[in-house]
């Protein structure tokens, strides 16, 4: 028997995660079409037939599966959503539109496409952290869906930095960039997820569920590969080493500042990790 959950993502769409006992996992059957099709309901706005899993509209009572397994394919949703900010920059730089602009064109096709998830996740940890006094205060504030100052400028930093950098490269290596800045991004995600405890006893982070080693590890890897393939060894290594910092350092803060995560702090974890892998590679392709 399985208990089914219903809830709200950042989008406004309902839906359901199921928790499943031990004893009647195999109650459920899943496989990598169902992770598929759970995690680009979740993470875009693509429009896909309802289905076991999916139906954002189905009732708390339907046959739903759970999210924290379908993790294993975040990366395989940033290269989606990558590819098509990669070709629409392209297609930017072909019909002669100077680079930044073609940037931003890409980076809007992006957030059109995930319904501006993970950077409606910024905008609200930025408010929350930086107009809080306390804990409870600045969880009470990231819960509030109006935008303050400090969201904005996070916003605005944001896709600055990203047009920035993706400016100085060459339009191929910036859609290339793009591309696995997106997946990787997204890929690592699950990490977040699995080792950091919640701030809450409620909200999406907590509904989503607490994803096990595997799909953890094979986003991990997908999202490696990804950038392995894309920017070669050396460079590969740097980003992901400056990413680790970086990540280290901002969950080392969210620890401070809120105790923990919640899926705002998971869609802010997303741009500031994209925004760095841009950057690095930006800084080691004018080297």
């Amino acid at each position: 028997m399985c208990i089914i959950e219903a809830g709200c993502n950042l989008k406004g769409q309902r839906f359901a995660v199921a928790i499943i006992d031990n004893e009647d996992e195999g109650a459920i059957y899943r496989d990598w079409t169902d992770d598929l099709r759970i995690c680009l309901k979740f993470l875009t706005r693509i429009p896909l037939p309802s289905g076991r899993g999916v139906d954002a509209g189905a009732d708390a009572g339907a046959e739903m599966l759970p999210l924290a397994p379908a993790t294993r394919f975040f990366p395989v949703i940033g290269m989606i959503v990558g590819a098509i900010g990669a070709l629409i920059l392209m297609a930017a730089d072909w019909a002669g539109l100077p680079s930044a602009v073609s940037a931003l064109l890409a980076l809007a096709a992006i957030a059109i496409t995930t319904g501006g998830l993970h950077e409606d996740g910024l905008a609200d940890t930025a408010d929350g952290i930086g107009g809080g006094p306390s804990r409870l205060g600045r969880l009470e504030i990231m819960s509030d869906s109006r935008i303050g100052a400090f969201g904005v400028l996070a916003l605005i930093f944001a896709v600055g930095l990203k047009t920035v950098g993706l400016a100085a490269l060459g339009a191929g290596d910036a859609a290339l960039t793009l591309f696995a800045a997106a997946a990787a991004s997204r890929g690592f995600l699950p990490l977040f997820m699995r080792y950091m405890p919640n701030a809450k006893e409620d909200g999406l982070s907590v509904a989503a569920g607490r994803p096990e080693f595997n799909p953890v590890a094979i986003a991990a890897v997908i999202a490696a590969a990804v950038m392995l393939l894309s920017f070669g060894f050396w460079i590969s290594l740097g980003a992901i080493v400056i990413l680790g910092l970086v990540a280290g350092a901002m969950a080392y803060w969210v620890m401070r500042m809120l105790g923990g995560q919640t899926g705002d702090v998971l869609g802010a974890f997303q741009q500031v990790s994209e925004v760095t892998i841009i950057l690095a590679v930006a800084a080691a392709g004018s080297g």
